[in-house]
C-alpha cells in the first residue's frame, strides 16, 4: 500500500469508535496506549489519534503529538498489514504528562504494532 496516510484509513465513524473502546482490546507501552479491535468488514485498518486535553491546555501542544503519533504510524504501519489478510480498528492514545520527543513515540508505536501483531 505505500507509505501513505490516506482518508480511507482515517477512522470517523463513531459506532465503531465506541465499540472499539467498549468491546476492544488495549495494550500499553508508555506513552503510549493502543485500543484495538479486529474488524472484519474494513478493507483497510482505520485509525485515530488521541491526545488528552486534560494533560494538554493548548491545542497547538496536543495537535502536534497527533502528528508526530500519525508520521510514526504511517512509517511503520507495514508491519500491521503484513498480518493474513486481517484488519483492525486502531486508536492511539497518549497517556504522558510532557512533551514527548519523536523517537520516543516512534519506538513506542513500533513496539505496539508488533504486540498485536504477533
Amino acid at each position: 500500500m505505500g507509505l501513505t496516510f490516506s482518508k480511507a484509513e482515517r477512522l470517523k465513524s463513531k459506532k465503531l469508535i465506541e465499540q472499539l473502546i467498549s468491546e476492544g482490546k488495549s495494550v500499553k507501552n508508555f506513552p503510549v496506549k493502543l485500543h484495538f479491535l479486529p474488524v472484519d468488514f474494513l478493507e483497510n485498518s482505520q485509525v485515530a489519534f488521541s491526545v488528552p486535553k486534560r494533560n494538554f491546555k493548548l491545542a497547538v501542544d496536543r495537535n502536534r503529538i497527533k502528528r508526530q503519533l500519525r508520521e510514526s504510524y504511517r512509517l511503520h504501519k507495514d508491519s500491521l498489514n503484513s498480518n493474513n489478510g486481517k484488519n483492525f480498528a486502531l486508536l492511539f492514545v497518549y497517556i504522558g504528562k510532557k512533551q514527548p520527543q519523536y523517537a520516543e513515540l516512534e519506538s513506542s508505536v513500533k513496539a505496539l504494532l508488533k504486540k498485536i501483531n504477533s
